[in-house]
């Protein structure tokens, strides 16, 4: 019947070395049979090998919940590589955060003085949201992609060598002990045999059997030289594989050095955002508690003025200058004094006057004006300016 290309022989011959290889592998367990120990060398390599795989696996994942937090968004990236699709494009969130504040500043009216820092920051958290995405891209081409290569590609066929080395190494150590059998089974045949007299009945039989075990013995002998040259080439090919890890460890910290670089990039970026945010707001809390008529709350100095001071003190040049943290000066600033612009501002309407980072201005009070502001003359321009973004020279 040759229905079916059915090999027997070939099917048998695998059964029969699986069972082999399994009654080898028990028998080493429970210590009943000898185990062929690999050299030092490549012990080593196999132990660097799979701790290699171990870390960088964990560096992997955890690098994918820096830059996405989100699981969910993780999970769906994940299936749409699977089915090699594209993932949709996905607002994150500074950039979401950055729409909201936009349109609640459009709610509130960009002439307000919140409706306008709202709409500020909302432009700048864009920005960063924008610098996030690069930074996301970036690493996932240069650092998590050559990660995931080794554990998909590399690493996979040393698994697999590896796999092969050991089944023939029980091979070798199965061949091993049928060698071992025979030569002993052969002993025990030659002693018994020579015990026999001459003119025995049973010499032929025993004379017979001998010569089938001297046979299995030769048969042995010739199977444990064929396995172990197989265990040799495959222990070569898997100690040329392993010699690569220090290779793949050359390539990793390059890519570790991109994806610092990429960090560096972005932090870079959203510090200089955020810097130039605070210059164009100046003390947020203090413009905050001026729009909802609470200026008893005295607003604290910002983060970046020990940044400013040396501009400051090279552009006055021998002027004495208040403290920027006092703000009773400005308020009770009575007749035309000078004073130095903080951070630009944008006049909300046309009863305000612009302002721009270090110009010197003259200002002045008048009745019943809010304490929290001046009026501000520059040539022939005249407006009301916020004192938060003053600061009175002596």
């Amino acid at each position: 019947m040759n229905i079916m290309d059915f090999n027997v022989k070939k099917l048998a011959a695998d059964a029969g070395t699986f069972l082999s290889r399994a009654v080898q592998f028990t028998e080493e367990k429970l210590g009943q049979a000898e185990k062929t120990e690999l050299d030092a060398h490549l012990e080593n390599l196999l132990s660097k090998a799979e701790c290699t795989k171990i870390w960088t696996e964990k560096i992997m994942k955890q690098t994918e919940v820096l830059l996405q937090p989100n699981p969910n968004a993780r999970i769906e990236e994940f299936v749409y590589e699977k089915l090699d699709r594209k993932a949709p494009s996905r607002i994150n969130n500074p950039e979401l955060l950055g729409q909201y504040m936009i349109d609640a500043g459009t709610e509130f009216g960009p002439g307000t003085a919140y409706g306008n820092a709202l709409i500020k920051c909302g432009e700048t958290q864009k920005r960063i949201g924008t610098a996030d995405r690069e930074l996301i891209q970036t690493s996932a081409l240069n650092f998590l992609t050559p990660l995931r290569n080794f554990i998909e590609g590399d690493y996979k066929t040393i698994a697999k060598e590896r796999k092969l080395l050991q089944n023939k190494r029980l091979d070798l150590d199965a061949a091993k002990t049928r060698l071992k059998k025979a030569k002993t089974a052969d002993t025990r045949a030659s002693q018994l045999n020579s015990t026999r007299h001459e003119g025995d009945n049973i010499m032929v039989n025993f004379s017979y059997m001998l010569n089938i075990l001297h046979v299995k013995w030769l048969k042995s002998e010739q199977e444990l030289r064929i396995t172990q040259s197989e265990f040799d080439r495959q222990a070569e090919i898997t100690r040329l594989l392993l010699e690569g890890i220090s290779s793949t460890h050359a390539h990793h910290l390059r890519c570790l050095n991109d994806f610092v670089e990429a960090q560096m990039t972005y932090y870079a970026q959203c510090y200089q955002y955020m810097v130039d945010l605070q210059k164009q707001l100046g003390s947020f809390p203090s413009n905050y508690l001026c729009n909802n008529n609470q200026s008893s709350v005295q607003p604290l100095p910002p983060a970046s003025s020990n940044v400013i001071v040396p501009s400051v003190m090279a552009s006055t040049s021998g002027l004495g200058i208040s403290s920027p943290s006092n703000l009773s000066d400005l308020k009770e600033c009575t007749g035309n004094r000078k004073a130095r612009v903080l951070y630009d501002y944008d006049a909300a309407n046309s009863s305000e006057l612009s302002l721009l980072a270090d110009e010197v201005i003259t200002v002045f009070s008048v009745i019943g004006m809010d304490s929290d502001w001046l009026m501000g003359e520059r040539g022939n321009q005249k407006g009301r300016v916020p004192i938060t973004y003053l600061e009175l020279l002596n």
